[in-house]
C-alpha cells in the first residue's frame, strides 16, 4: 500500500469513527482525492459540491452544511469554527483571516482580510528604548488587533444564507463535549508546549498536569464553547466592543499590553477586488496587501517567461528556476511593499509583464544571494469549498506562530495572535517598519483560479513564508505538467529560506527538499550552488487543500495534503 493510499485510509477511518459522515458518492479512487458530480456542470446529476480542510471534523461540518442547502460561504464558516476548536494552536477568534469569494452567477470575485494591526501605542521608539533590535515573538507586546471575527462577519453578511447560530453548532458541540486529538495536532501540542507553559490559562486548558494531549486524547474546551455561543448570537460587536473585548483588554492590561478598547474597535478590515495575473490562459486571483499574495503572482509571472512544461518535472533546472523566481519576488516585497495605507508603491508595476521579463532575465545558472529573511513554520490552517451552484470560497486564518502570543484570555478560551511581533521590523525606512495603527505584511494568502471567467480551481496552504512557494509549485504542476490534484499535492516539495521573516534574517540560505527526490537532481542543485537540506519523504511542510473543476468530465476533484490530517469530501 502506498503512502497516499494508507494516509487516505486512516483519514477516512478517523472521520467515520468520530461520526457518521454524510453519504459521499465517490467518482474516483485516486488516493488522496475525491471527484464528485456537480449539477451546474452535469445537469443530469444532483450534487451539493465539495469541501476540503485540514481536519476531518471540519470537512464533515462543511459537507453537512452543503447537504442542508447551504452555500460555499456557509460551509466554510462552519468548517472554520470547527478548526478553531480542533486546531487551537493554529487559529481562533484571536487571530487573523483572509478570504476570496467567487460568485458563479456574475463571475465576480471579492477579497477580504483583517489582522496584524498595531495598537496606537506601539511605536518603534517604545521597543528601541527597551533595548530591542527585533520585535518580541511572544507576550503582550506581540499581539495585533485580531481580524478573524471581522472577516467572518463580513463574509457572512455579504454571502451567507444560514445563521451563525446554526453554522457553529458543530464547533460548539465539539468544544463542549470534546473531540479526539489527531496525529498532527498531538505533534503540534508537543512541539509548542513550551510556548504556553508560562501562561496559567493556556496551561490549564492544554497542559493538564503539565502534559500536552496525546493522539486519541479527548480535548474539552468549555470556555471556548461558551465564547462561540456568545459570538454566534452577538457577532463581531460582541468581540470588538462587548464583554469578550472587555475581557481581552483586561487580560492584557496587567501584563503591560499596549492594546486599548479603541484599538480593538478598529480591526482594519479590507474588502476589495483581488489581485490577479494571467498564466498560460488562466487567471490567478490572490489576496491583496498587507497579504503577501503578490509574491505568488510575481513568481508565476516570472515562470511564465520559460517553457516550464519542456523541463524535467523534478529536475534540478525546474527547481532552480522556481527557487530563483521566488527569491526575486521576495526581494521586491521586502524593498517596496508595506501596508498600502502607510506605504506608497505600485502593485500593478510589480505584477506587470515588463517587470517579470526584467526579473526573469536576472536568473542565472547558479544560485544568487538576495537580501531576504527566513520562513517560519506552518502555524495556520487553510480550507475551501465549492457549492452546487459553482460558488467557491478560499479561506485562510491563523494565530501566526503556534499558540500565537502564548496567551489565552481567561474565561474565554481565546488564544491571542502574535502577528505584530512576528511581522514587523524595527528598521527605519523599511516599508514594513512598525508604526501605530499600521498593519504588518502577512504571510497569509489564498487563491482562486479562473479560465474565461469560469471557476477552475481554489486552493491554498499554511506554512508561513513557504505558502507562496508551495502555491506556485501546485499551480505549475496543475497547469504546466497537467497533473491531477492528488498527484500535484503529493509531488516532492521544496522550500527555500531565507524569505521575509524579520526574526531570522541572518540564517544561511537553505533549500529544503524531500528525500524522494533523485540523487541526480540533488547533485545538480548542489552544482548550481544551492545549500541543500534533505528531510523525510513527506517532511518539507505544508497542508495543501485543493479543489479543481474538471469541465471535460463534469466533476469536482479535491485533494488534501498527505502531510496533514485533512480530507476532501463531496456529495
Amino acid at each position: 500500500m502506498t503512502r497516499l493510499h494508507e494516509d487516505l485510509r486512516l483519514k477516512l477511518n478517523f472521520a467515520t469513527i468520530v461520526d457518521n459522515l454524510v453519504r459521499v458518492e465517490k467518482f474516483s479512487s485516486i488516493a488522496g482525492c475525491g471527484a464528485v458530480r456537480i449539477s451546474h456542470l452535469l445537469p443530469a446529476t444532483s450534487s451539493n459540491g465539495m469541501v476540503a480542510t485540514g481536519h476531518p471534523l471540519a470537512t464533515q461540518a462543511g459537507v453537512k452544511v452543503l447537504a442542508a442547502g447551504g452555500k460555499a460561504v456557509d460551509a466554510v464558516l462552519s468548517a472554520a469554527a470547527v478548526t478553531w476548536v480542533t486546531m487551537p494552536m493554529m487559529c481562533g477568534p484571536g487571530g487573523d483571516a483572509y478570504a476570496i469569494v467567487y460568485e458563479s452567477g456574475d463571475r465576480r470575485l471579492t477579497g477580504m482580510g483583517a489582522g496584524g494591526k498595531a495598537p496606537a501605542a506601539a511605536t518603534r521608539n517604545f521597543f528601541l528604548e527597551r533595548g530591542q533590535r527585533l520585535m518580541p515573538l511572544a507576550g503582550p507586546h506581540s499581539v495585533g488587533v485580531p481580524g478573524a471575527m471581522a472577516v467572518i462577519e463580513e463574509a457572512h453578511r455579504r454571502f451567507g444564507t444560514m445563521s451563525l447560530e446554526e453554522l457553529w453548532r458543530p464547533a460548539i458541540r465539539l468544544a463542549e463535549d470534546g473531540f479526539p486529538v489527531t496525529r498532527n495536532v498531538a505533534a503540534w501540542f508537543a512541539e509548542s508546549a513550551s510556548r504556553i507553559q508560562g501562561d496559567p490559562e493556556s496551561s490549564s486548558i492544554y497542559l493538564r498536569s503539565g502534559v500536552p494531549p496525546a493522539e486519541g486524547a479527548i480535548l474539552v474546551q468549555g470556555d471556548l464553547a461558551r465564547t462561540l455561543r456568545r459570538l454566534s448570537v452577538g457577532g463581531a460587536a460582541e468581540f470588538y466592543g462587548g464583554s469578550i473585548g472587555e475581557q481581552l483588554i483586561s487580560c492584557l492590561e496587567p501584563l503591560g499590553g499596549l492594546m486599548t478598547a479603541n484599538d480593538l474597535k478598529s480591526p482594519g478590515l479590507d474588502v476589495y477586488t483581488p489581485l490577479h495575473s494571467g498564466y498560460r490562459g488562466f487567471d490567478i486571483h490572490q489576496t491583496a496587501p498587507p497579504s503577501q499574495g503578490l509574491i505568488h503572482l510575481e513568481t508565476m509571472n516570472i515562470l511564465q517567461g520559460v517553457d516550464v512544461a519542456a523541463l524535467p518535472p523534478q529536475g534540478d533546472e525546474l527547481i532552480h528556476l522556481g527557487v530563483e523566481a521566488n527569491k526575486l519576488a521576495v526581494a521586491d516585497r521586502l524593498r517596496h511593499v508595506g501596508d498600502p495605507l502607510f506605504v506608497d508603491y505600485d502593485v500593478n508595476l510589480l505584477l506587470s509583464e515588463e517587470h517579470a521579463r526584467r526579473r526573469q532575465a536576472l536568473i542565472a545558472y547558479s544560485a544568487q544571494a538576495l537580501p531576504t529573511g527566513s520562513p517560519a513554520g506552518s502555524d495556520t490552517t487553510y480550507l475551501c469549498a465549492v457549492d452546487r451552484d459553482g460558488n467557491a470560497v478560499s479561506f485562510i486564518h491563523s494565530l501566526s506562530l503556534r499558540f500565537g502570543a502564548g496567551i489565552t484570555v481567561p474565561g474565554t478560551g481565546v488564544v491571542l495572535n502574535n502577528r505584530v511581533g512576528r511581522g514587523f521590523t524595527l528598521d527605519a525606512g523599511h516599508p514594513n517598519c512598525l508604526a501605530p495603527g499600521k498593519r504588518t505584511m502577512s504571510t497569509l494568502n489564498c487563491y482562486v483560479v479562473t479560465r474565461g471567467g469560469l471557476l477552475h480551481a481554489v486552493g491554498g496552504t499554511p506554512g508561513g513564508d513557504s505558502q507562496v512557494q508551495w502555491n506556485s509549485q501546485i499551480l505549475s504542476s496543475l497547469i504546466d505538467q497537467q497533473l491531477d490534484p492528488a498527484r500535484a499535492v503529493d509531488k516532492v516539495r521544496w522550500t527555500h529560506s531565507p524569505s521575509t521573516d524579520p526574526a531570522t534574517l541572518d540564517e544561511p540560505e537553505t533549500l529544503t527538499i524531500e528525500a524522494r527526490i533523485s540523487q541526480e537532481t540533488l547533485a545538480g542543485l548542489q552544482r548550481r550552488g544551492h545549500r541543500v537540506r534533505v528531510v523525510g519523504p513527506y517532511a518539507a511542510g505544508g497542508d495543501v487543500q485543493l479543489i479543481v473543476v474538471d469541465r471535460e468530465r463534469g466533476v469536482l476533484v479535491g485533494a488534501s495534503d498527505p502531510r496533514g490530517d485533512g480530507i476532501p469530501i463531496g456529495l
